[in-house]
């Protein structure tokens, strides 16, 4: 059986470049690198290169860069972090109503804890409004989270405009009041530069950027202070304690050098097959509906609801026939709920149940392609016959066996 795997959005595969970087540090150079011997230092040099390689993909300092587990420990860290500090100067967070739950979560936790969360809408095309952020700016809001690019629909909000926002409320004598942005989805996928963005903290994982997981980072404006969430040891500038993952931090070092030196290339091959991908769907499947921005996206993602289908049924339909995609977030996988971040465009219950999320990734091939465009929409035609709503709507229904 042919194997499509189009849910990159979840995890990528680790790049072979990636291994072949990181292994020696499994291996022959296991040293601790906060170790003053040989072994230490030379893990020391290891981990400072790799730093440098993650700051560059997002036009960062190095020492602005919290090296740890993941997006969502970084999620954990800018959040609670920034909250605890800041909270003698106000308890009031804004955030949008589609962030990742490694967001979403801890808002909610926090709003337990006494602060007041915010949660913008987002309207039909995905998009928070800058007059939204603005209205909701009060005198006791120290945090604003808006996730740089969605990983459901890949909506790239306006996170320059907000970063232009909070920095004229600063310069008003607003001191403490700073922007994050979730760019776990963006990075290696789009241009990141954290200059341009004007934000205050950034969270990045590596395993979408074909690496492995467990490995992630937070950058963290020079002009920041935060609550350490870890504490214990005196790593990453007393900011994350615990004993450096070498191996790990290695490889998300390789992986964003490649991911910056081959972007343009990547987004041309992705926006390419995404749309050739787009095309074929729409020419062959009715009564279809896009999430999302149709311009304002990440490229290498198509989200799309099936009308008078289940998107789990679908999804196992296709699994069966070697294709891999998602119905939403792979952290709420096994959630009998519509995505919240459908319901948020105003979709009713039916379209977000029917949506299915497909995600490129740099090594799609156009073989790929035409192979999903073969196999989707006798899947699609397949299940909506057993809808007793399809079959009223059409006059003649009858299965399509698989060749």
């Amino acid at each position: 059986m042919r194997r499509v795997y189009l849910d990159n959005s979840a995890t990528t595969p680790v790049d072979r470049r990636v291994i072949d970087a990181m292994l020696p540090y499994l291996t022959e150079k296991f040293g601790n690198a906060s170790s003053v011997h040989f072994f230490g230092q030379e893990a020391r040099a290891a981990v400072d290169r790799a730093r440098r390689e993650v700051a560059a993909l997002i036009n960062a300092r190095p020492n602005e860069i919290v090296l740890l587990s993941g997006g969502t420990e970084a999620n954990n860290l800018a959040l609670r972090g920034v909250a605890e500090s800041n909270a003698q100067h106000g308890r009031h967070i804004i955030t949008s109503a589609i962030e990742h739950s490694a967001v979403r979560g801890v808002c909610d936790a926090l709003e337990g804890r006494g602060w007041e969360v915010t949660r913008l809408p987002v309207y039909e095309d995905g998009v928070v409004r800058i007059e939204d952020v603005r209205a909701a700016l009060r005198p006791d809001t120290v945090l604003v989270t808006v996730m740089l690019a969605n990983n459901e629909i890949g909506t790239i909000q306006p996170i320059m405009e907000i970063g232009q926002l909070i920095q004229e409320e600063r310069a008003r004598g607003r001191k403490h009041l700073w922007l994050h942005t979730d760019a776990v989805q963006a990075a290696g996928r789009m241009m990141v530069d954290v200059e341009n963005l004007n934000c205050d903290l950034l969270s990045l994982s590596a395993h979408k950027l074909n690496a492995p997981k467990g490995i992630g980072a937070l950058f963290v404006r020079r002009s920041v202070r935060l609550t350490p969430q870890n504490v214990g040891g005196h790593q990453e500038r007393e900011r994350r304690a615990g004993t450096e993952a070498v191996g790990s931090i290695v490889a998300f070092g390789e992986a964003a050098r490649l991911a910056r030196e081959e972007l343009d290339g990547r987004i041309a091959h992705l926006r390419a097959l995404r749309d050739r991908f787009e095309a074929g769907v729409t020419a062959r499947i009715s009564d279809i509906v896009f999430n999302g921005h149709r311009e304002r996206r990440l490229p290498h993602l198509s989200n799309i609801s099936f009308r008078f289908i289940e998107g789990e049924g679908l999804l196992i339909n296709l699994d069966m026939q070697g294709i891999a995609v998602s119905t939403g977030s792979a952290c709420s996988s096994g959630s009998l709920e519509p995505s919240p971040v459908i319901r948020a465009l105003g979709r009713s219950d039916e379209l977000a149940r029917g949506s299915i999320r497909f995600s490129l990734g740099k090594d799609t091939t156009d073989e790929d392609i035409t192979y999903v465009l073969e196999v989707l929409p006798r899947a699609v035609e397949n299940l909506r016959c057993l809808s007793p709503l399809y079959q009223q709507s059409v006059a003649n229904c009858e299965f399509q066996v698989s060749s």
